[in-house]
């Protein structure tokens, strides 16, 4: 098993894609598979699937393939989707609300202990069982409950003072759905940017790309 720092950031977001089409192995009653098999399923190749595996340690039998559940659980150790991180989401319009109903399941690795917004019209709203306090609160709130993770939603101008504050209470990942660059402010924390509007204009060139040719 290689050391953890030494995995390329490539295989470690190969990693959920592997998740959930293990699981949905599992849930069509599929025990075993093979890597070329699971290659087929996935567009991926044999021999960069065993490689990716072979970074924690490999999880096939040598003429058996891989069993599904097995290894379905020994990613989801690797992802730590039996953790609990604490993290708060700061923004809790539409976009806001569509990731708490939908992101912070059973085995998401993550558990949301508040949500933030500075639209008095939106704070004391209920979003599942969790209420929407004002942002005022926010810094004695990470004093008090101590979130590791922040989920931001809200307008890019306003997010620098947001991300010093953050950062400052303690606040170590960012799951930032904005274009602000907290990385180049923050350097020393981690950060997943999550550009809604960049996958669209980019799935844009492709489709109209697809269509020059197709009318060649």
């Amino acid at each position: 098993m290689q050391n953890k720092d030494d995995i390329s950031i490539s295989v470690i977001k190969r990693l959920p894609r592997y998740y959930r089409f293990l699981q949905s192995l599992k849930d069509n009653g599929i025990v075993r598979i093979s890597s070329k098999e699971l290659a087929a399923r996935m567009g991926l190749t044999a021999s960069q699937i065993r490689h990716d595996f072979n970074c924690f340690g490999g999880f096939g039998q040598q003429g058996y393939g891989y069993n599904v559940p097995e290894l379905h659980a020994k990613i989801g150790e690797i992802l730590c989707v039996d953790k609990e991180i604490k993290t708060i989401l700061i923004g809790a319009g539409n976009l806001g609300k569509a990731i708490t109903n939908k992101m912070f399941s059973k085995n998401s690795g993550f558990k949301l202990i508040g949500i933030f917004d500075k639209n008095e019209a939106i704070c004391g709203n209920m979003i599942k069982g969790i209420p929407v306090r004002n942002v005022n609160y926010l810094e004695n709130f990470c004093i008090d409950n101590s979130p590791v993770c922040a989920v931001t939603c809200i307008p890019s101008t306003d997010m620098e003072e947001l991300t010093d504050l953050l950062v400052k209470v303690g606040i170590k990942s960012f799951l930032n759905f904005t274009n602000y660059d907290i990385a180049m402010a923050h350097p020393g924390v981690i950060v997943e940017n999550v550009h809604l509007r960049d996958s669209l204009l980019t799935l844009g060139y492709l489709t109209n790309t697809s269509l020059d040719k197709s009318e060649e």
